[in-house]
């Protein structure tokens, strides 16, 4: 069955298997795949993402984002939940939810030995930061573009 606007299958859209991350990070990522929902469907304020994340790869490196709230819920399978408070199992039917500008780094980790799927959904905000929480992560992103903590170029 062919759906047409405002619906969509999320399936019908190409899925991008890439990551802005430099190396070492790129390869703790990869090869996740992101479908991008909100562009086929006209949105342009909030960016919704439909990802599936191997077993034993991470969604992204531990970070949170000054200006852009972000949402996950699990559709498929299981992730491991990271933040300063721990870890957490995350299984189909939970989500979880992450403020701007709060400080506690968030990541999910796919240690089942299946793909995980998800959603991810946050607003576009283009004064938006990224900073990474672990030690072991010298990267930060200003203006979309990858920089080391101390703001020099990679």
């Amino acid at each position: 069955m062919s759906l047409r606007k405002p619906a969509l299958n999320p399936r019908s859209v190409e899925g991008v298997v890439r990551s802005s991350y430099p190396e070492p990070y790129r390869s703790r990522v990869l090869p996740r795949e992101k479908r991008a929902l909100g562009d086929p469907l006209g949105l342009t304020r909030i960016g919704i993402s439909h990802t599936t994340l191997p077993p034993g790869k991470e969604s992204s490196m531990r970070h949170w984002h000054t200006h852009e709230d972000e949402f996950v819920y699990v559709l498929e399978g299981e992730v491991v939940l990271r933040t300063d408070a721990g870890e957490q199992l995350l299984t189909a039917g939970m989500c979880a939810g992450f403020p701007a500008g709060v400080a506690d780094g968030h990541q999910l980790i796919n240690r089942s030995d299946a793909p995980a799927v998800y959603l991810e959904v946050s607003n576009r905000e283009n004064a938006d930061r990224a900073y990474y929480s672990d030690a072991d992560v010298d990267l930060m992103y200003v203006d979309g573009k990858p920089l080391r903590r101390d703001g020099s170029p990679l």
